[in-house]
């Protein structure tokens, strides 16, 4: 034995980080669950919510996954109606990815159910508390 108590390596670092991200995804499923949506199509939404029409190949880059799986995930949400594909007129062998206005409107819905979900979830935070996570969160990610 380490001489740590079982309590002690239930509450280290790493166990409580990895505590909060398992609800954190819980919540974040549970919150998409009204559009049945899965947490890659609403990333994929959001980013073509802030950048407008994007090549596939940049969409992927957004998302930090191969462009393989770009087309998976545009397929399903073209499947629903949410995006459209069109070509590029910059360039016609590349095809550009633009939200529909339902894929605008679920959107726009998706981020206001998240961002009530986020507040109900860090809302028992005093606002110092949240600036220090920010802050602590953008190193660790940076």
């Amino acid at each position: 034995m380490t001489g740590e108590e079982p309590d002690a390596l239930e509450e280290s670092l790493p166990e409580l980080f990895w505590a909060v991200a398992r609800r954190l995804r819980h919540h974040s499923r549970r919150t998409l669950e009204p559009w049945e949506i899965n947490p890659g199509h609403a990333r994929a939404l959001a980013v073509l919510s802030r950048h407008g029409a994007i090549r596939l190949r940049d969409l992927a880059d957004h998302l930090h996954i191969a462009p393989r799986s770009t087309t998976e995930v545009v397929d399903g949400l073209e499947d629903r109606g949410l995006v459209a594909r069109r070509p590029d007129p910059a360039d016609r062998r590349a095809t550009l990815v633009t939200l529909t206005d339902e894929g605008t409107r679920v959107g726009r819905a998706i981020r206001a159910a998240r961002n009530a979900e986020a507040e109900r979830f860090f809302g028992h935070l005093s606002p110092a508390d949240r600036d220090d996570l920010t802050r602590i969160l953008r190193t660790l990610r940076d």
